[in-house]
């Protein structure tokens, strides 16, 4: 695959205060990709140092084999940019925002801007100052997806939109990969991450914690599971398996919590007659919750 992102040990500081430290990500092509931390974690900071919006304290950043303080310009022109932070003319109306965004580019597909437009449910006629907060991150959107990127770097994309429009990007994020683009997502909202991502990053106070594939992460987590028998089972014979712990037993009912594979818990229950097999899937939240909220801050103190 080819690496589309690059960063080696980048840094930064603003004066004395921490932006990011040492970041080492790659983002391959066609993938979307998570970047996920509370708010001040260093995610901004990142994405405005692939821009060469700011320069690093050290260490680098590529975006398609580049250096982004190189040749900004040659990055610029593959890449669609929302940030965090979106305001534009307040006299203009969305369809003139979106005109000079297209002119910027040299032209776009207007039906396909057409249907950006539509699938958003954005009226183009209003100004930009009597938008609400949702339609301003429409505006945003359509004029980050209108050229078709190679490369879409979006700072917290869903921030003001309701539930019927988050489903409506997140259905246009993944039509983007399957033609071979490449989308990075920052966000402190762990559920958008978890149904849109492959693979995700956590940052937490200007340190990557953790990179690695969403199912693998959700698997670090607890799964609370519930066995039901015709007749009695011995606990003895889940208590001693690996990962299992906190197991209870109520009359043919076994209860237990499970750490990672699920697999040699099955296995054992397929020996006696099983009524019933409930295991609530953890979300990436739990997992965050649970492995890296004193996790994150312990390595945060550390250097790398």
């Amino acid at each position: 695959m080819t690496a589309i992102i690059e960063t080696e040990r980048l840094t930064k500081y603003y004066g004395r205060h921490r932006g990011i430290i040492e970041v080492d990500l790659a983002v391959e092509q066609g993938e979307i990709f998570g970047f996920l931390g509370p708010n001040g974690a260093g995610k901004t900071t990142t994405i405005r140092l692939l821009l060469d919006l700011i320069r690093p304290t050290s260490g680098r950043a590529l975006v398609f084999g580049i250096e982004s303080s190189a040749d900004p310009v040659a990055i610029h022109r593959r890449i669609g940019y929302l940030p965090g932070e979106f305001a534009l003319y307040d006299r203009l109306t969305g369809a003139q925002t979106l005109e000079y965004f297209a002119n910027l580019r040299g032209g776009v597909d207007r039906a396909y801007q057409a249907s950006l437009i539509e699938r958003f449910d954005l009226d183009p006629k209003r100004r930009f100052r009597e938008y609400s907060k949702g339609n301003k991150q429409k505006v945003g959107l359509v004029a980050a997806l209108q050229h078709r990127p190679e490369l879409l770097l979006l700072d917290e994309p869903t921030a003001g939109l309701d539930p019927l429009m988050q489903q409506a990007f997140f259905e246009l994020l993944r039509e983007t990969v399957a033609e071979g683009r490449t989308a990075f997502l920052s966000s402190h909202i762990l559920s958008e991450v978890e149904k849109s991502c492959g693979r995700v990053a956590i940052i937490r106070e200007g340190r990557l914690v953790k990179v690695d594939t969403v199912d693998a992460l959700r698997d670090l987590a607890h799964h609370q599971v519930e066995l039901r028998f015709a007749g009695p089972v011995p606990a003895a014979e889940f208590t001693a398996l690996p990962g299992v712990s906190e197991v209870v037993v109520e009359d043919h009912v076994l209860r237990m919590r499970v750490s990672g594979a699920i697999t040699p818990v099955i296995r054992a229950a397929a020996r006696y007659e099983l009524l019933d097999f409930v295991s609530r899937e953890p979300s990436l939240e739990e997992t965050f919750l649970a492995q890296y909220g004193r996790e994150a801050v312990e390595v945060a103190g550390h250097g790398s």
